[in-house]
C-alpha cells in the first residue's frame, strides 16, 4: 500500500520535502510580527492591546473561503450587457436631489437604544409525547464520543492536520469528534448539529483522508456533495480547496449560472470531489459526455431539509439511483424533518445518528429580540428598520426580507439614506450574488439585504446581527435565520418584527427557544422622522425602478435580435446539436404541476371551508404553515392525548360520511323522479313521431313474430331440444336390435352439436 500515500511518512516535522515551504512561512510570519508589533505601538487603546497579544502572532490563519477566484467583476458585466448597477442608479439620484434627506439627532433616539424588561410570553409547557420508535433503523452509536482535544487525536494525515492548522483549526468541535471516526471507517451517517457547529470540516476531513488512499492510476469521480444553493456550494467548494492545498486532490464546482462548457471540460478530466447543486449535476449526466458516476465511493447531502424543501426530491432521487449501491453515504442538516426520514430510509444503509448539543437548537450565546409592529405601524416598518440601523444595530448585520421585490425595495432606500447595503436574491445573476457576499465578507458594506437564499450554511465571519424584517412562517426557517450569527462560540443578536398576524409564531419561537425574548422598543419620535424621509424619497425610488424596467426591456429586446442573427449565421450548427434531455418529460411535468396545484387548492378549500372562492397567495401560505404546525403539534401530544384525538377525528369523519350518504341517497331518488318524467316525455313524443311517418309513408311497418314472451319461447325451446334427444335415442335403439352381431365402430358416437341452435 506504500505507492497508494500521497506523502511519505515521517516522524519529524521539519522533513526536507518541506523546508522551502517553512522558510517561505517564516518569512512571512515575520513579517506578521512586525506588522503586529507596529500595530501595537501605535495603539493607545488597551483593550484592543490585550485582544492583539491574545492571538498568537506568529501563526497566520487563513479564511476558510473566499468567493473572489469564482466569478468575474460586476463592472465588466454591466459593460458586456450596456446596463448600470442600482449603485450607480442611487448615486445619480443623490447627486441631483436639491435638499439633502437627513434625520434630526435631538437625542430623542436614545430610548431605541435601551431595552425593555423581559416580554412576558410565558405559557405552560406541553407534556412531550413519546418519540416514534426509530432506533431500529439506526446502528447504535453508544462508542461514538462527542469531545477531543486536537485533530492529532483523530488520527488524521499530516497534510490535514497542516491544512488545519493554517485554518486556525485547533480543537475539534463536538459533531467534528463524533462524525470524523465513523465516517473514516466507511459508515453511513445521519448529523445533525446547531447552526456554526463545523459541519462542513466534519465530512470534508474524514472524506479527503479517505482520499489519500485511493488508487491514483484510474482517475474517477469518487464524492458527490449536494448543496440546496449556489453560494452555499462555493463556500463547500472553497473550504475543501482550503483543506487539501497540501494534497493533490482534485475538486470541481458544478452550479447554475457559471459557464457549462467550463464545468464539462473539468468534469471530463474526472476530479475526485465534485461539489453541485442537484439540477446543474442531473444536466450533465444526461448531455454531458464522458461524464458518470459509476466509480462513486461517496455522496453527501448537504442541508438535506432544505434540498426537499426547494422543490428538488424528485433530483435527489433520481441522483440517489443513478450512485452504486455500494456507497457511503453521510447526509448532514440542522433540522430534521417528516421527508428527511424519508429519505434517510431510501438513500441510507445502517447509518449512524450523530445529534451534538441536542438539548438545545440555538446556541447560547446568540441573544434573541422581538420588534412588536402593531396594526397602525405596519405602515412605518420601513421607517422602523431604518431607525434601528441608523442609531444602533450599524455594521455586520443581515436583513431578511420576504420576497425579491421587498428586498430590492430596502436596497434603494438604504442607499438613498446614505447607507452602505447590498442585496442578495434570485433576481440577480449568479456574478452579482457572489460580489456581494463579497463585499459583506470584506466588510466593504454593512448591510447585507437578503431573501432566505442567504439563510442557509453561510459562514460569514464576524456577523454580529440578525434582523427578521419579515417574521419566518415556521420555526425551522428562524433557526437556519439566526444561526448565520454567534457562530463557533461568539456572541450575536437575532431582532425579529413581530406583527399581529404572527403572534402564534412568537409564543412558539419563545417555546422551542428555551429562553425569554426581550422587546425592543423604538422611539416614536425616530419613527415619525424615518416615515417622513421615506415619503420624500418615494419619488426617487419609482424613478430608479422605472430606470431599471426600461434596462430589463431594451436589454431583452438585443437579447433576442442578437439570437435571431446567430439563428441566421448558425443555423445548421445550431439544428444538428442534439436535444438536451431531461429524466422527466415535459408531459410529466405538466401533470405533477397540475397535481401539485389541485392539491393545494383542495386544501386550502377545506381549510377555508369553501367560504372564500379566491385567496392570496400570502394567505395560501399560512394556511399551509398553519397546518404544519397543527401536525407538529400534534405529534408532540401524549400518547393519550394524541389516541383521544384520533378517536375524535375518526368519529367525526365517520358522521360526515354518513351525512354525505344521506345527501347522495337524497339526490338519486330527486334524479330519478326527474329522469321518469323526462323519460315518458320522450317515449310520448317517439311514439307520436313513429305514427306520423307510418301515415305519411315514409316508414313501411315490418312483421315479426318477436312479441313472443322470453320465457314462452325459451320454454318451446327446451321442449324441442328434449323431443330431438328422445328421438335420436329411440333410433339407436332400433339399430343395435337389428344388427346384434355386428361389431361396434370406432366413431360410432355422434356429437351433440347437431342440437345445437344454428
Amino acid at each position: 500500500m506504500a505507492p497508494a500515500f500521497v506523502f511519505e511518512t515521517s516522524s519529524d516535522e521539519e522533513h526536507d520535502d518541506f523546508q522551502p515551504e517553512n522558510e517561505e512561512e517564516q518569512d512571512e510570519e515575520a513579517e506578521a510580527e512586525a506588522e503586529a508589533e507596529e500595530a501595537e505601538d501605535e495603539d493607545e487603546d488597551e483593550d484592543e492591546d490585550e485582544d492583539e497579544e491574545e492571538q498568537p502572532l506568529n501563526k497566520k490563519t487563513e479564511s476558510p473561503w473566499d468567493f473572489a477566484p469564482y466569478y468575474e467583476s460586476v463592472a465588466e458585466e454591466h459593460a458586456r450587457k450596456s446596463t448600470t448597477s442600482i449603485d450607480f442608479k442611487i448615486t445619480k439620484a443623490l447627486q441631483n436631489r436639491t435638499v439633502p434627506i437627513v434625520p434630526n439627532d435631538d437625542g430623542s433616539e436614545s430610548d431605541s437604544d435601551k431595552q425593555e424588561e423581559e416580554d412576558r410570553i410565558e405559557d405552560e409547557d406541553e407534556e412531550t409525547g413519546d418519540a416514534v420508535d426509530v432506533k431500529s433503523f439506526y446502528v447504535p452509536s453508544d462508542g461514538a464520543s462527542f469531545s477531543a482535544n486536537s485533530f492529532i487525536e483523530l488520527n488524521l494525515s499530516r497534510p490535514l492536520l497542516r491544512a488545519c492548522e493554517a485554518l486556525g483549526y485547533s480543537k475539534p468541535t463536538p459533531i467534528q469528534s463524533a462524525v470524523i471516526p465513523l465516517a473514516m471507517n466507511g459508515s453511513d451517517i445521519c448529523g445533525s448539529a446547531v447552526t456554526g457547529s463545523g459541519k462542513t470540516a466534519a465530512f470534508a476531513l474524514p472524506t479527503l483522508e479517505r482520499l489519500l488512499f485511493r488508487p491514483k492510476r484510474v482517475p474517477a469521480i469518487r464524492v458527490l456533495i449536494l448543496t440546496p444553493t449556489r453560494e452555499l456550494a462555493v463556500q463547500v467548494h472553497s473550504m475543501i480547496e482550503k483543506l487539501a492545498q497540501f494534497t493533490d486532490i482534485r475538486c470541481c464546482l458544478v452550479v447554475g449560472g457559471l459557464s457549462t462548457k467550463v464545468q464539462e471540460a473539468a468534469l471530463r478530466s474526472m476530479p475526485d470531489i465534485v461539489v453541485a447543486t442537484p439540477g446543474r449535476m442531473i444536466d450533465h449526466l444526461r448531455n454531458s459526455m464522458s461524464v458518470d458516476l459509476e466509480d462513486l465511493a461517496v455522496l453527501i447531502l448537504d442541508e438535506a431539509d432544505r434540498l426537499l424543501e426547494l422543490g428538488f426530491s424528485a433530483e435527489i432521487r433520481e441522483l440517489v439511483r443513478l450512485c452504486p449501491k455500494r456507497r457511503q453515504t453521510m447526509l448532514f442538516s440542522a433540522t430534521m424533518t417528516e421527508e428527511v426520514d424519508e429519505l434517510i430510509k431510501l438513500s441510507l444503509t445502517k447509518p449512524s445518528r450523530l445529534s451534538a448539543d441536542p438539548s438545545k437548537t440555538l446556541p447560547q450565546t446568540l441573544t434573541q429580540e422581538v420588534v412588536r409592529i402593531r396594526r397602525m405601524r405596519e405602515v412605518n416598518q420601513e421607517a422602523v428598520l431604518l431607525a434601528l440601523c441608523s442609531k444602533t444595530f450599524t455594521s455586520k448585520v443581515i436583513i431578511f426580507s420576504g420576497t425579491k421585490q421587498a428586498a430590492h425595495r430596502l436596497k434603494i432606500l438604504f442607499g438613498l439614506a446614505g447607507l452602505k447595503a447590498t442585496e442578495l436574491h434570485g433576481n440577480l445573476t449568479q456574478i452579482q450574488r457572489l460580489d456581494a457576499l463579497e463585499l459583506f465578507r470584506k466588510q466593504q458594506v454593512d448591510f447585507l439585504i437578503a431573501t432566505d437564499v442567504a439563510a442557509r450554511g453561510l459562514d460569514i465571519i464576524g456577523v454580529q446581527t440578525v434582523i427578521n424584517y419579515e417574521c419566518p412562517r415556521e420555526y425551522k426557517s428562524y433557526i437556519h435565520r439566526v444561526g448565520r450569527t454567534a457562530r463557533a462560540g461568539r456572541e450575536g443578536y437575532a431582532v425579529t418584527f413581530v406583527t399581529d398576524n404572527d403572534r402564534s409564531l412568537l409564543k412558539d419561537i419563545a417555546k422551542k427557544a428555551g429562553s425569554k425574548l426581550r422587546s425592543r422598543t423604538v422611539a416614536e419620535q425616530s419613527i415619525t422622522k424615518w416615515s417622513e424621509i421615506i415619503e420624500q424619497m418615494e419619488d426617487q425610488v419609482a424613478e430608479i425602478l422605472e430606470e431599471e424596467r426600461e434596462e430589463r426591456t431594451l436589454r431583452k429586446a438585443e437579447m433576442e435580435v442578437s439570437r435571431a442573427e446567430n439563428l441566421i449565421a448558425h443555423r445548421e450548427e445550431i439544428y444538428s446539436r442534439p436535444k438536451k434531455t431531461w429524466f422527466v418529460t415535459e408531459k410529466e411535468k405538466r401533470l405533477v404541476a397540475k397535481a401539485s396545484k389541485s392539491y393545494w387548492q383542495a386544501s386550502v378549500e377545506k381549510e377555508t371551508n369553501s367560504g372564500k372562492a379566491v385567496i392570496s397567495a400570502q394567505e395560501a401560505e399560512d394556511l399551509k404553515m398553519k397546518e404544519k404546525r397543527k401536525r407538529e403539534h400534534e405529534k408532540n401530544l401524549p400518547r393519550k392525548k394524541r389516541r383521544k384525538l384520533e378517536a375524535a377525528r375518526e368519529m367525526l369523519e365517520d358522521e360526515n360520511q354518513m351525512k354525505k350518504l344521506e345527501g347522495n341517497d337524497k339526490n338519486k331518488n330527486e334524479k330519478t323522479g326527474l329522469s321518469l318524467v323526462e323519460l315518458g316525455y320522450r317515449r310520448a313524443k317517439a311514439v307520436k313521431a313513429v305514427k306520423k311517418a307510418l301515415d305519411t309513408g315514409k316508414i313501411v311497418k315490418k312483421n315479426n313474430k318477436k312479441s313472443e314472451h322470453p320465457n314462452q319461447r325459451q320454454q318451446s325451446r327446451t321442449r324441442e331440444m328434449q323431443e330431438l334427444f328422445q328421438s335420436d335415442m329411440s333410433e339407436k335403439k332400433q339399430k343395435r336390435n337389428s344388427a346384434p352381431g355386428k361389431k361396434k365402430s370406432k366413431h360410432s358416437f355422434k356429437s351433440k352439436s347437431r342440437y345445437k341452435r344454428k
